[in-house]
């Protein structure tokens, strides 16, 4: 249970293949699911991030409410190589009350001629505030 989160979720806007000049660009869907049955969270931040760290967007302009076990997507097209191969989101959340940790991850995927490829990046949490801490790493 937790009351407010940071979580870093890994995103890749291309894979190498063979060598480092052979590259397949994907596309990436980040998703927010909610798994709390009883009550709503609160995104409050979605940031995506390039390989060097500077910050490309901002996804979230005003907190969105995510109902109980609800779930919202935000989607880094396949044509967009700006993040680079280490790119990533930070999402923020926030509940008025304990909540089960919603569960925060990213599916890359792409199709190239007759081959395809996909595959999940689960987010981590680098920062949790309780009801009166101090944000714990």
């Amino acid at each position: 249970m937790a009351i407010e989160q940071s979580v870093y979720v890994p995103i890749y806007s291309h894979i190498y293949y063979r060598d480092a000049r052979r590259t397949i660009p994907l596309a990436a869907t980040l998703s927010i699911r909610n798994t709390d049955s009883d009550h709503p969270i609160v995104v409050t931040s979605v940031r995506y991030y390039d390989s060097d760290g500077k910050l490309l967007r901002r996804y979230v302009e005003q907190p969105v409410q995510l109902a109980p076990l609800a779930s919202k997507d935000y989607v880094v097209e396949e044509g967009d190589l700006s993040g680079g191969s280490g790119a990533n989101f930070i999402v923020e959340w926030n509940a008025e009350t304990p909540v089960a940790l919603p569960v925060i991850e990213a599916v890359m995927i792409s199709t190239v001629s007759t081959q395809g490829i996909s595959f999940l990046s689960m987010g981590r949490v680098i920062k949790e505030w309780r009801s009166g801490s101090t944000p714990q790493p």
